[in-house]
């Protein structure tokens, strides 16, 4: 078998593996696969091949981490609606507690809310800003 089937198989076993398993590094290094194939047609050495399968796959895993870990502002998962539906909802405090909490009744249940340090607790409606433990932090709405 030719040297560039060879690196086709592996582009085409890179992107079985990636949509078995989700990782789109895996596709990535597919690119890099892709490029050392197209090296072996124009007759590359095999050193040529595997120099450019690394630069190509290596440098587009590089990049694809440097985009994703730059554009994160996804909040954690305690504060993200994402994760958690309780975020944004609107509870309604009678009382606050000296110690600084307050006991709400939310989805049918008696929940302890919290506030944030150096905000002075108010009644009233409040909305759900994160979940501490089991504990909603809430803000005044």
């Amino acid at each position: 078998m030719s040297e560039p089937n060879l690196w086709w198989l592996a582009v085409g076993a890179l992107v079985a593996l990636e949509l078995l398993t989700g990782t789109f590094y895996l596709l990535m290094l597919g690119l890099g696969a892709a490029a050392a194939a197209l090296a072996a047609h124009v007759g590359a050495s095999v050193t040529a091949q595997l120099v450019w399968a690394s630069l190509v796959g290596g440098g587009a895993v590089a990049v694809w981490h440097l985009r994703r870990s730059r554009g994160r502002s996804e909040p954690l998962a305690q504060a993200n609606p994402n994760v958690n539906l309780d975020i944004g909802e609107v509870v309604q405090i009678g009382a606050w507690s000296p110690d600084g909490t307050a006991q709400v009744h939310y989805r049918g249940a008696a929940w302890t809310a919290i506030h944030r340090t150096g905000i002075s607790p108010i009644p009233g409606a409040h909305r759900v800003a994160e979940m501490v433990g089991n504990r909603l932090l809430v803000d005044k709405s």
